[in-house]
C-alpha cells in the first residue's frame, strides 16, 4: 500500500441516487482539464484547490454510510475529472475492494496509461461521458480529445468493466438526431450497457454568479422531456 498518496477533494455527498447503481457515497475529486461549456461543477475545475485526504481516510468516511448503500450501491468517484488523480482513486478503490464494496468511475476518460489501467482493476462500473461526436467539436468546445475518450472505453472493454455512456443534450448543439445517430456509430465497436441521455439544465448559475464567472450557456433555453424522449428512440 502507498501510505503517503494524497487526493485532493473538493467534497463529498452521502446519498447519492443518479451517480452509479443503487444509493452512492460520492467523492468529487477537485481539477479537470476539460472546459465544457455545460459543466454544473465549475468549483472543480482548478487545480489548485481540494482538501488533501488519503485513500484510507476517504475509506472509513465512506463506510459509516453503509447501511444506507448496503448491497446495491457504493461509492462513486466523480469530479472534477478523477482520473487525473488516477493513482490515489487506484489505491482507494482497491482499499473499497477489500471491503467488499462496489465502486464507480464517473468520468470523461483520458487517454489510457499503466495508472488508469490500475484504477480499472478494480472499478466495477463506468459512467463515461461522451461530449461532442468529432474530434474538431471535442478540441474546440472542452480542449479535450474524443480519441482519448474512445481508447479508454476501449481500455473498459479489455478490463471487463460495465460501461454506461452519458451525453448531455443541449438545445442548438446537441440535440439534433445526426448528432445522436453520430455518437451511438462512435460506439458501433464498443460494448456498453446503455446510453443515459441527460438534459442540459441551468441549476449551477447560481455557483457560476457565487464564482463571479460568466455562464457560457446563460442564455440557451433547457432541454425539454420530449426532446429526451425522441431522441431516446433513437437509441
Amino acid at each position: 500500500m502507498q501510505k503517503n498518496i494524497k487526493g485532493f477533494i473538493h467534497s463529498f455527498n452521502s446519498l447519492g441516487a443518479v451517480d452509479g447503481p443503487g444509493i452512492r457515497y460520492i467523492v468529487f475529486m477537485q481539477g479537470c482539464p476539460y472546459r465544457c461549456p455545460y459543466c454544473h461543477n465549475p468549483d472543480t475545475r482548478a487545480f489548485s484547490g481540494g482538501i488533501p485526504y488519503s485513500p484510507i481516510d476517504v475509506v472509513e468516511k465512506a463506510v459509516k454510510y453503509r447501511s444506507y448503500f448496503g448491497e446495491t450501491g457504493g461509492v462513486t468517484v466523480s469530479g472534477g475529472e478523477p482520473l487525473c488523480q488516477g493513482e490515489f482513486v487506484a489505491e482507494l478503490f482497491k482499499l473499497l475492494h477489500n471491503r467488499g464494496i462496489n465502486t464507480c468511475l464517473d468520468t470523461a476518460g483520458v487517454k489510457p496509461d499503466n495508472v488508469i489501467a490500475r484504477v480499472l482493476d478494480h472499478t466495477d462500473t463506468v459512467l463515461c461521458d461522451i461530449k461532442f461526436p468529432t474530434e474538431e467539436m471535442y478540441l474546440k468546445r472542452v480542449g479535450g480529445s474524443l480519441n482519448s475518450t474512445l481508447e479508454f472505453l476501449r481500455l473498459c472493454n479489455e478490463k471487463g468493466v460495465k460501461v454506461i455512456i452519458r451525453h448531455v443534450v443541449v438545445p442548438g448543439m446537441t440535440d439534433s438526431e445526426e448528432s445522436i445517430l453520430a455518437i451511438k456509430e462512435l460506439l458501433r465497436d464498443i460494448e456498453y450497457e446503455r446510453i443515459e441521455l441527460l438534459p442540459f439544465r441551468k441549476l449551477c448559475q447560481q455557483k457560476y454568479d457565487k464564482l463571479g464567472m460568466e455562464f457560457p450557456l446563460k442564455d440557451t433555453p433547457e432541454c425539454t422531456k420530449a426532446t429526451i424522449s425522441n431522441l431516446n428512440k433513437l437509441l
